[in-house]
């Protein structure tokens, strides 16, 4: 079985945010100076927490829990496309830019409902 999932890590979902992460970082370094602690902050810390929520709950033995990890995933998920979204209307993100990265979050929530589901059938 080559697509056994034996980590957090192992996770498609987790790799596609992780590395979204990485490509917000590098994004929000562009922001203007006094947007470094502000908005750019935010969207760091957010787009972090989405793989970040994911992994603490993977690691739990309660399926309930994991669940909820995956609740807090989506939540920040969220948070962080309205941050992008207000970068955008800044003018610190190009259309492109700021349409592709809403794309793929918008995907990564869908595998993250995938998971929900896979998980409350699981459960029940």
């Amino acid at each position: 079985m080559g697509n056994e999932i034996k980590s957090f890590e192992d996770l498609e979902v987790y790799k596609k945010l992780v590395h979204l992460h990485l490509e917000v970082n590098d994004l929000t370094l562009k922001f203007p100076k006094h947007e470094m602690y502000e908005l750019g902050s935010q969207l760091r810390r957010s787009s972090n927490s989405i793989p970040a929520n994911i992994a603490a709950g993977r690691n739990n033995k309660h399926v309930a829990i994991y669940l909820e990890g995956i609740n807090r995933a989506f939540g920040e998920l969220q948070e962080t496309r309205h941050h992008l979204f207000v970068a955008f209307k800044k003018g610190y993100l190009e259309k492109q830019v700021y349409e592709d990265c809403k794309d793929r979050y918008e995907e990564c929530g869908r595998m993250l409902r995938g998971l929900q589901q896979s998980l409350q059938k699981f459960k029940a």
